[in-house]
Parts: structure tokens; sequence; C-alpha cells
């Protein structure tokens, strides 16, 4: 009882916005058109879950369905990662599933198209439905992702087990996804299907990371310098933004160093470096992407 108590407690219901919701809904709108207007009519397999449900469904009677698959085994992932992932994010995620599902049904068995043997949009063009399945899937599940949900059970098993296992993420779902295709494969007794589904699932995750993380994404520059302090200011009065400088020691000197971050966009980085190596033409300067960047803005 008491540990019942613990787990009610722990909901944190102030933490959810009808704003998220909003998003999740449209996430689930999006990824049921996709699936089952592209991929599902031509047999083409999505990644996860999603892929996983539409080989079940083909697999069994009528009666069970895409939309009652997407359900059935996306919940109970999504409730074992409630600790991992918290509160908000398994409602949320859970609520994306639910709309996903019901959306998936409605395009099936309610609206007036037919999906039943080809794509009312691409026919029968394998290549087109695999292209376009997996750009508006990818849409959908991107548009969770960023807005603090998911609507694919696997993508929070490979969070929580990828390091127990010893793997990234992204290999986690590869491998889960590889695993699935050459099921398809075995099952079909074809190879053509499971390979247009790795286009779909190439265009889907692409699209996720474009979804997710924005096109233009910024870049983080680590500036090893002597002249930190004079290569700090002029960056700050040419740029308007600020920089943090870091103790160092070369490691072949030993020498007393510094480095200078700064966060600029792709545009801006010929500029940058131009500047630095006027300062210094010896600095030495690494540069990454950065997916997002939050600032502190006090309330007024």
């Amino acid at each position: 009882m008491s540990r019942f108590r613990d787990l009610v407690r722990s909901f944190d219901f102030k933490s959810l916005k009808i704003s998220r919701f909003l998003w999740m809904t449209l996430a689930g709108i999006i990824s049921a058109f996709g699936i089952t207007v592209f991929l599902s009519p031509v047999h083409l397999y999505d990644s996860g879950i999603a892929g996983t449900s539409l080989l079940l469904s083909q697999l069994t009677p009528p009666y069970l369905s895409l939309s009652l698959f997407l359900v059935v085994l996306n919940i109970p992932l999504l409730l074992y990662g409630y600790r991992k992932e918290g509160f908000a994010f398994t409602v949320y995620s859970i609520f994306a599933v639910l709309v996903y599902s019901i959306s998936a049904w409605i395009i099936e068995d309610i609206l007036p198209i037919d999906v039943s043997s080809s794509s009312p949009i691409a026919g029968t063009d394998l290549l087109l439905c695999a292209i376009f399945g997996g750009l508006i899937c990818g849409l959908g599940s991107g548009l969770a992702v960023r807005h603090g949900g998911a609507i694919d059970g696997v993508e929070v098993m490979a969070v929580i087990f990828a390091k127990r296992l010893n793997l990234t993420v992204g290999t986690f779902m590869m491998c889960y996804n590889v695993i699935l295709y050459v099921i398809c494969g075995l099952i079909l007794r074809s190879w053509t299907l499971p390979l247009y589904s790795i286009v779909t699932y190439y265009a889907a995750l692409q699209t996720i990371d474009f979804v997710a993380e924005g096109l233009d994404r910024s870049k983080a520059v680590m500036i090893i310098t002597d002249k930190a302090d004079k290569v700090s200011s002029a960056l700050i009065a040419e740029f308007g933004s600020g920089t943090t400088k870091l103790p160092a020691r070369g490691g072949f000197t030993n020498k007393e160093k510094a480095i200078v971050y700064f966060v600029v966009n792709r545009f801006q980085i010929s500029k940058m470096r131009d500047l630095v190596h006027n300062i210094d033409p010896k600095a030495y300067m690494t540069i990454t992407e950065v997916a997002d960047i939050y600032k502190y803005e006090p309330d007024d």
C-alpha cells in the first residue's frame, strides 16, 4: 500500500501542459497517416514497434488490427520506462500512442479511403511509398520527441538498455530494426519489401533528426590559444554574444593555455576563424554541432 502511495505522489500533474498534448495529437495523426496511407497498403515496414505491429497485423486474423498492436505493444514499454523517463514523458507518450492508434483505425476502417491493396496517393510504387511513408512517419515521431514524448516504445527501451549492453542508443535501434527486417524477409520469403523498408527507416531517421533538432544547428567552437583575453573580447565585440574561458595546459609543451568556448551559426564560422587567426595564428580550433541551446531568461 505504501508503494502505491509513493507512486501516486510521484504523479506531477502540474508538469503537464495543454500545448504538449496538442503537439502529441498532431504527432499521432501524422504518423497514422504515413503508416496507413503509404506503408501498410504495400506491405512496407516502419521501424521499431510500428514495423513490428505492421508485420503482426499481416500475419494474424483481421480483428487483430494494426491499431490494436500499436497500443498493446507500445504502452507496456512506455510504462516500463516510467522511472527512467518520468511522469510527464510517460503521459505524453501514452497519449500520443493512443491518438496514433485511433487515427490509424479511423483511416483504415472509417474514412471512405481504400488502403487495402495500394496507396491512394502513390499507388503501388514501392520507392515512393518507402520515401514518403518514412518522411511522414519521421515527421510525426520527430514532433513527439521535440515536445517531450515518444511515439515508439523501442526508443524508450533503447535509452534504458543500450548502456547495459554497451551499445549506443542508435546502435540498439539499428540492431532491433535489422532483426525485424530479417524476420520479415524470412517470413515473406522475399527480400524486396524488407530492403525497401530500409529506405523507409533511413528517411524516417533523417526526418526525426531534422524535426527534433532543427535545420540550422549551431556550432560549438573550442579555441585553444595563448591570447584568450584578446580572442574572447574580439568575439564578443564582433558577434555580440558571450564566451566562456577555461584554464588548460598544453600536453606537449606543458605551458599554461586557455580554452575559449563560443557558439556561432554555420554562416559565421568563416568570419570567426579569420578573426581568431588574425589575433593568434597558432590558435587551435575544434568545431562541433549543437542540437539545442537553452538560455536563462529571468521572469519580468
